[in-house]
């Protein structure tokens, strides 16, 4: 079960995984043999990560995900709560395969990722709950579940808090965009969604036609948002990149964390920014996340 932290919490939904994660020293080109300096098994998925980073970060949080009732649904499920994630909305699926991904990282961080889910996962929402969890702050969801993500927005829009959307593939659908109080894309679905390559006017297109708050994360470039009709730019933390997996998960867990506490977008920006680096100067995805006296510390010590 979750922590009792004295803190609003996240109500999560979306994907969980159990990650492979191997240390190159490049990133493969070819079909030769590569060997790998480092493994670290562990529990990932966007919505999983974010979860985890909300956890570590003082947070409650609870998780609704679909796994299969199979020893790496046990694995993932054990890694989950041992974090302090409350589990109790994880639904288990006999006579199918969980989510698994292999993952490599190379010397200056960035990744390659082959994922699989089981495309038998049964996309019915019955089993959700029909009223958030006491406590529950915020909605996060992602793009893997279209319509859990429908029905969790449609949570947080009925209980009037904030709902985010991690909007980082597919393109997320704009009926799902539009239902989100809060969207960040990645850069390739804000530019799959708006047919822009220039993320500034991908921003502008899309917030021309939904009214959700719209933002971009861009890694070493910071985070564009819109703000009174303009595009705003929030710098990101310099920091010494050593693996990149899942700090857009821990950024989003992090923002929506931010906002259940009632912190303005702009601080939330900076919170999750400042949680995503710290991140990513430590090998092994969300194994990495860091705890919450680490991001004040980073937040205090930054110009």
């Amino acid at each position: 079960m979750a922590r009792e932290t004295g803190r609003p919490g996240v109500f999560c939904l979306g994907i969980a995984t159990l990650d492979y994660v191997y240390s190159v020293e490049t990133l493969p080109v070819g079909g030769e043999k590569y060997r790998s300096r480092g493994l670290a098994v562990v529990g990932g998925g966007c919505a999983g990560n974010a979860a985890v980073a909300i956890a570590r970060l003082g947070g409650a949080c609870w998780l609704a995900t679909r796994l299969a009732d199979d020893p790496t649904g046990d694995q993932i499920v054990a890694d989950l709560e041992g974090e302090g994630v409350d589990a109790g909305f994880v639904r288990r699926v006999a006579g199918l395969r969980s989510p698994v991904s292999a993952i490599v990282v190379d010397a200056e961080g960035e990744r390659m990722v082959i994922s699989y889910s089981d495309p038998a996962m049964p996309e019915d929402t019955g089993w959700l709950p029909r009223a958030l969890p006491e406590g529950a702050g915020a909605v996060l969801a992602d793009t893997r579940w279209g319509e859990g993500a429908f029905a969790a927005l449609e949570l947080a829009r009925k209980a009037g808090v904030p709902g985010v959307l991690d909007g980082d593939r597919n393109p997320p659908h704009p009926g799902l965009v539009g239902t989100a109080s809060h969207v960040a894309f990645s850069q390739q679905a804000l530019r799959e969604l708006s047919g822009e390559d220039d993320p500034r006017a991908g921003l502008s297109r899309v917030a021309a036609e939904v009214p959700s708050w719209l933002a971009v994360t861009l890694g070493r470039e910071g985070v564009l948002f819109m703000e009174d009709g303009a595009v705003s730019h929030v710098p990101a933390f310099r920091v010494e990149t050593v693996d990149t997996l899942g700090a857009g998960d821990v950024w989003h867990g992090a923002f929506a964390l931010a906002l259940a506490e009632g912190q303005g977008e702009l601080a939330a920006i900076r919170f999750a920014s400042a949680t995503a680096a710290i991140k990513c100067t430590r090998f092994g995805g969300r194994a990495g996340a860091p705890r919450r006296e680490e991001v004040e510390r980073l937040l205090a010590e930054a110009p």
